[in-house]
């Protein structure tokens, strides 16, 4: 039974995750309700007013990727993402409050429709006021803006995550898309392109499961099950990434110089300053949300504590504890070489402890050495010290080769600080380390430790890269 309320615990711990869609299951019908704003909307709304509003028209921004809902059986003609850009891009347009939206889309209605009116006045002009001024002229556009819906990625990740037990279990998998959109400023008066803006969007999609399986009688059996499934409307996406290209072709075109927010230059350099630290963190964001960074400084010094844990002859094994201090050097984007020097004690209760000192020659390898968190595996050899030698002629104890190779991890704090985390094996070339030769096989201990890491350069070379800039 205590595994069974273990189960159930992990199972409510996956439901309350997601509660806000689980507790909130729709049962009835629900009538139409104003459309929800996106996560770019009231970054879009918050602009402050313009100028002078720019006119602009937009004849068709529409779906380019040409591709079309998938089904598991069958073919379908419902196409992936929504067909009505161009509409939702007037929209976002009109609430930014910097443009003028000028009717394109359709501009054969409404010259027809005008025509009607012209012709309707024409013909019963004698009942209408002969004064009566025409109908005033179309409003032409100072911008044509371009672009469209350019990419729908499925399945960029997917993923989960389940365990079961005694008949009962839960799982939990989820999916994500990225939708990509491209829009363009055209200039009316020469077709010149002012500016081009791209945005992607990703869109998750959620399931939650739990069901228990078991007999709890003779010939009497219990089933149940429940679960929720959530995705993100494709429309929304589409709705949040036009935004975020409006609102950043505003602020490129504040950056350029070809409109102005009501305020003048402190406005504007308040918006520009906000828009571009907002850009370079994005820009330092690939795919999956991952930060990238390039490595500025070439030397790290990585001071750490921790503990061990011998495997030798004895049985008794416990916990002692380690300090160090590595020095790693920059070859490559990939690979690093370093030195350390740890002092540690070994504990094998009454058995065996005592103090050793070691230096270690490592090669290290960064499996994602842009990212902000990154894995890294290293490899190397040294020497394992007895530091509590003969005391009478103040002398080391005997030495020991070894053979080391560990793996940890990174998460950079900013440009010079690091927190690391590690684990090592030390694989010795003899079965003498503590004190005891039995068996066949050699001892080894176990390290496991947590550091901050500084980076830096030299002097020297900071100068050097200092005057090659100026130059």
């Amino acid at each position: 039974m205590t595994y069974v309320r273990r189960l159930l615990i992990v199972v409510g711990v996956v439901m309350l995750s997601s509660c806000g869609a689980y507790f909130n299951q729709p049962f009835e019908a629900e009538q139409a309700r104003v459309g929800e704003f996106s996560k770019s909307t009231k970054g879009l709304l918050d602009l402050p007013p313009a100028v002078r509003p720019v006119e602009v028209a937009v004849y068709n921004f529409s779906d380019q990727t040409g591709q079309f809902r998938p089904v598991e059986n069958g073919s379908t003609f419902s196409t992936a993402v929504t067909q009505g850009g161009t509409t939702i891009l007037l929209k976002a347009l009109e609430d930014a409050g910097w443009f003028v939206p000028i009717e394109r889309e359709n501009l054969s209605n409404l010259t027809t429709e005008r025509n009607i009116i012209r012709n309707t006045k024409k013909e019963y002009i004698k009942n209408l006021n002969p004064n009566e001024p025409p109908l005033p002229p179309l409003l032409f556009a100072g911008l044509i803006l371009e672009g469209g819906i350019i990419s729908y990625d499925t399945n960029i990740v997917t993923g989960g995550i389940g365990a079961r037990y005694f008949g009962l279990g839960a799982n939990a998998r989820y999916r994500q898309d990225r939708i990509t959109v491209y829009l363009r400023a055209v200039s009316t008066n020469n077709g010149e392109i002012v500016k081009t803006v791209y945005v992607s969007k990703t869109i998750l999609s959620q399931s939650l499961d739990a069901n228990f399986f078991r007999f709890v009688k003779f010939q009497r059996l219990l089933e149940a099950e429940t679960g929720i499934t959530q995705s993100e409307p494709i429309q929304l996406a589409v709705k949040d990434a036009i935004e975020k290209a409006v609102h950043d072709l505003i602020l490129e075109g504040i950056i350029d110089g070809l409109w102005s927010a009501q305020g003048g230059r402190e406005v504007n350099q308040n918006l520009v300053n906000q828009y571009l630290e907002e850009k370079a963190a994005e820009e330092s964001s690939k795919l999956h949300e991952r930060l990238f960074f390039e490595k500025e400084y070439k030397n790290q010094l990585n001071v750490y504590g921790g503990v061990n844990l011998i495997d030798g002859d004895f049985s008794e094994r416990n916990t002692g504890y380690l300090f160090g201090l590595d020095y790693r050097r920059y070859l490559n984007n990939f690979f690093d070489v370093g030195i350390s020097a740890k002092t540690f004690r070994l504990d094998n209760g009454r058995a065996f402890r005592n103090i050793f000192g070691s230096i270690d020659l490592n090669g290290y390898f960064d499996i994602l050495p842009n990212d902000d968190f990154g894995p890294y595996i290293y490899a190397g050899s040294g020497v394992a010290v007895d530091l509590l030698g003969p005391i009478e002629d103040f002398s080391l104890g005997e030495a020991f080769f070894k053979f080391q190779y560990g793996l940890g991890a990174t998460y950079r704090i900013n440009s010079r600080f690091k927190i690391n985390a590690f684990a090592e094996q030390n694989i010795l070339f003899t079965d003498e380390l503590d004190g005891e030769i039995g068996g066949q096989r050699d001892d080894f201990y176990y390290n496991f430790g947590v550091g901050l890491n500084y980076s830096f350069n030299f002097k020297s070379k900071q100068k050097k890269e200092q005057i090659e800039n100026e130059e």
